[in-house]
């Protein structure tokens, strides 16, 4: 593994940290080859009774890497194919984790950063947080997070802030789900440690159990996730490689605005 992402155990919790500070904490090929062989670890590792995922930095995470974006405008769509599956597969070993997890959102989450906090069962998050499905602006959808995303929001909110790619804040994120509390940057790790307490009362079988039957209930498995990633995934490598996507991707990149933008 590379410096990407960082794992410490104590007191049977594990802390992940998306250690990109310096690009705050942006997705690249070794942040997610990384952060799922973490969360895949932490669930095999029998000391670890829940997971904390948080950021490095000022922020949780920027969504795609610039970089990255280079790659994804100049790949074949059978390439972007094979690149949203590996992130949807992180999406999906995050979601389904047997143990319970905590987004620690220590500041803004864009893009595919939403969509890991979308994929924890509790998030916690700062009330200077912006969030923002902005994909539509790149002539893109935020398709491989968007089971996990609308799981989180309900589709109501989903449409709007999928259609707009706005920027909305903390409030608008506890209101709509997205996080269950918004607190300020001190109190965050308070928050954090009452949310561990009250899971290490919970049986770990149990627990895993408990997990499986809401997301069973909401119709959702690893088995139909699976399905749905690859449906998801094909339609991102598309429109990846489709004019749109890639007049929207160069603008992007170019840091000028679209041919459809308005002025």
């Amino acid at each position: 593994m590379s410096e990407a992402v960082l794992v410490t155990v104590a007191d049977r919790v594990a802390t992940v940290t998306l250690n990109r500070a310096n690009v705050h904490n942006a997705f690249d090929d070794a942040l997610i080859a990384d952060l799922t062989a973490a969360l895949q670890e932490c669930e095999r590792n029998d000391a670890v009774r829940a997971v904390v995922l948080t950021g490095a930095g000022a922020s949780f995470s920027a969504g795609a890497d610039l970089n990255w974006m280079r790659g994804m405008a100049a790949a074949s769509e059978a390439d972007n194919l094979a690149d949203s599956l590996r992130l949807a597969t992180l999406m999906r070993t995050l979601n389904f984790l047997a143990k319970p997890t905590i987004a620690r959102v220590n500041g803004s989450a864009y893009g595919g950063g939403v969509g890991l906090v979308a994929c924890c069962d509790h998030a916690i998050g700062v009330v200077g947080a912006k969030f923002s499905l902005s994909e539509v602006k790149l002539g893109l959808v935020p398709a491989v997070i968007s089971p996990y995303v609308v799981a989180a929001i309900g589709p109501r909110p989903a449409r709007r802030l999928f259609v707009s790619g706005e920027v909305f804040d903390a409030a608008a994120a506890e209101r709509i789900g997205l996080l269950h509390e918004a607190v300020t940057s001190d109190q965050l790790d308070e928050a954090v440690q009452r949310a561990l307490h009250f899971l290490a009362k919970g049986g770990p079988v149990a627990q895993g159990e408990a997990k499986r039957l809401a997301l069973r209930i909401a119709g959702m498995t690893p088995e139909s996730a699976e399905r749905t990633d690859r449906e998801n995934a094909t339609l991102i490598a598309r429109l990846r490689v489709s004019a749109e996507g890639q007049h929207g991707l160069t603008a992007f990149l170019e840091k000028r605005a679209p041919a459809w933008a308005s002025r």
